[in-house]
């Protein structure tokens, strides 16, 4: 369950459904190997809030009487002037309480480190409170922590993708392998390093902030002025569970 991050967005693979792999299915590949039976579904939605998330994805997941359920969700509404990370958390919590009630184990992600991501960075501490919120949560309710704010590899600008909002393939890769360890799953999944780079000169810096600006950042200000959504129009890209195989199989 959650939003464009657990859709996959950013992590380009053209033999996916809709054409985008991500950190998810990278988890449920390896939850699947060896184990006939298994079977992934992913309803995920980009531009989702954290009610839309709820009010749309809950049931249908609670429905398909899971073993499991990851749920990321609340960063969208986090980046929004006057959101409020107590009464996202409170919504959380309901919903949580309602997955564990029916038997599911939760893995439950919270938002990454976004100190020195362009634009984002401002809301670092209402992403820090809610994080605090969500322990309490999974404490409550017996859930695993994703812990991405710990995960000091994203700070890496090769693990975000070019529009600085979403994460790469290596980015991706690498939350894939936070979440198995916190789920206590062997896997065969190896870290990679980024390739180190040169120093940009400042000149450089500087035009690629306003190319980010012109291809990412005002059409992103322009669907917030509109009330519009990446997400509109779109549907869940595993919505029937079923067996996933990566591009390596």
């Amino acid at each position: 369950m959650g939003d464009s991050f657990t859709e996959g967005i950013g992590d380009r693979e053209p033999s996916s459904p809709g054409g985008y792999r991500g950190w998810a299915d990278r988890v449920a590949e390896q939850l699947g190997r060896g184990t006939g039976d298994f079977k992934y579904a992913n309803l995920a939605i980009r531009g989702r809030l954290l009610g839309q998330i709820l009010g749309e994805q809950l049931q249908p997941a609670l429905d398909l009487k899971p073993d499991l359920i990851s749920i990321s969700a609340g960063g969208n509404d986090l980046i929004r002037p006057g959101s409020d990370p107590d009464a996202l958390a409170e919504q959380l919590d309901q919903a949580v309480g309602q997955m564990t009630a029916a038997g599911a184990n939760v893995l439950l992600l919270n938002g990454p480190d976004i100190r020195d991501t362009p634009v984002l960075g401002m809301v670092r501490g209402r992403v820090a409170i809610y994080n605090e919120n969500l322990r309490t949560i999974a404490a409550r309710h017996d859930a695993v922590i994703g812990d991405m704010w710990s995960l000091r590899q994203l700070s890496d600008t090769q693990m975000w993708d070019a529009d600085r909002l979403h994460f790469s393939p290596l980015g991706h890769h690498t939350i894939a392998i936070m979440a198995l360890e916190a789920l206590n799953v062997d896997h065969t999944l190896l870290p990679k390093v980024p390739i180190a780079l040169p120093p940009r000169r400042w000149q450089q810096a500087r035009t690629e902030d306003l190319v980010w600006a012109k291809e990412f950042l005002f059409p992103w200000v322009l669907r917030r002025l509109r009330h519009q959504s990446s997400g509109d129009g779109i549907k869940a890209k595993r919505p029937t569970p079923g067996p996933v195989f990566g591009p390596e199989a």
